[in-house]
């Protein structure tokens, strides 16, 4: 869609079911920072850094979404120790040259108007694969050993699994926290802890992966300690006024597993430690673990965790049209919604999502002469 503009050179006239007003399009606020629209990038590994530094394609990715309308966008995942990436490709955030290398993607995205968020992750048993262009699931090569709750591989191929000790663990804990104080140096303006998609923290949280009979295993109150002292840590290593969020695979999806009350009980918890929304996925724990009935599923989680457990929700999965998102917003589902592969297709999705809902697109100053 290259121009709003018809051939007389007038706007067109509004769309055929246009609404009048738009929920999708209406500011959002959490703590200190508002979004222009309830419109977000979801995390997408690009498999593009070198020793986890961010480079020209990030900032290039990250910065035309924003240029594109939407009013949140969010890094990959950045893990928080090198040993933490799903892949040698993976973006990182375990040093201060990190940070430095991330200021001016943040900066770009913040320039064009979109608040700029980070998440930070920690691969866990899945970590020390090759990039998937190269090899999805085989390990990598001049991989590393992996930490995980129990010492169960994901999969055959996996890399050497070993079980985290008491140690490891509360230098995983601070690792997380320092990550997040790079990641608001930095200037980042919203926190995500990656808690889900079977990595390390989804890992302690599950049943069918966490085998352990210390603290951070045995029932939910055990296997849910990982997850609240990172998240407890995180939050007082940021500023107040920055939200910080939580991606839950909110199930496993294999019976015996990790269940939507659950994530509701875990979701009361994280809202008593300063978590401020979450971030509503599923599955994949183990191989095959995915939505039966495809991604639109994880709606209705989002709904269910914003009623239940009294905390805003951000929707994501399979969303790619403007009037669904606008309903899921307008009807209570979700506070906020994340689009990932059809902003991969189309950098402009929230420009030309206005434009479908027949409200007044934000485009950036510079190309005003191309749309007025």
């Amino acid at each position: 869609m290259a121009s709003v503009l018809n051939k007389s050179g007038h706007s067109p006239a509004r769309p055929v079911g246009a609404v009048e007003r738009s929920s999708l399009f209406s500011p959002f606020t959490l703590r200190g920072v508002t979004f222009r629209n309830r419109i977000g990038v979801s995390p997408m590994c690009q498999y593009s850094a070198v020793d986890g530094m961010a480079g020209p394609w990030h900032l290039t990715h990250l910065a035309s979404r924003a240029v594109g309308g939407a009013g949140l966008v969010v890094t990959e995942a950045a893990a928080v120790v090198s040993q933490g990436r799903i892949s040698p490709a993976d973006l990182g955030l375990w040093s201060d040259a990190h940070r430095d290398a991330l200021r001016p993607v943040a900066a770009a995205i913040t320039d064009a108007g979109a608040v700029p968020g980070i998440q930070l992750a920690h691969a866990g048993r899945k970590g020390s694969t090759q990039i998937p262009w190269i090899g999805r699931d085989a390990v990598a090569e001049g991989g590393w050993a992996v930490p995980a709750p129990s010492a169960l591989p994901f999969n055959r191929r996996s890399a050497l699994t070993y079980t985290m000790g008491a140690e490891e663990i509360a230098r995983t804990i601070i690792a997380f926290a320092e990550a997040a104080r790079r990641a608001a140096d930095a200037g980042f303006r919203f926190i995500e802890c990656h808690f889900a998609h079977g990595y390390l923290v989804h890992q302690f949280l599950s049943p069918l992966t966490n085998l352990r009979d210390d603290a951070f295993g045995g029932g939910l109150e055990g296997r849910s300690r990982l997850a609240l002292e990172i998240v407890r840590a995180v939050r007082a290593a940021i500023p107040a006024e920055i939200p910080l969020s939580v991606r839950l695979s909110c199930v496993d999806w294999v019976e015996g597993g990790w269940t939507l009350d659950d994530s509701i009980t875990l979701a009361r918890h994280l809202g008593e430690e300063g978590v401020d929304i979450v971030d509503c996925s599923s599955g994949a724990l183990v191989p095959g673990a995915a939505p039966p009935d495809g991604p639109a599923v994880q709606r209705d989680f989002a709904r269910a965790i914003r009623e239940r457990a009294g905390l805003p929700t951000a929707a994501v999965g399979g969303i790619t049209g403007a009037r669904e998102a606008d309903a899921l917003i307008e009807s209570g589902g979700a506070d906020m919604v994340l689009i990932a592969r059809a902003m991969l297709r189309d950098p402009y999705w929230a420009l030309h999502a206005a434009e479908a809902l027949g409200v007044e697109a934000a485009w950036p100053l510079p190309y005003k002469r191309a749309v007025t």
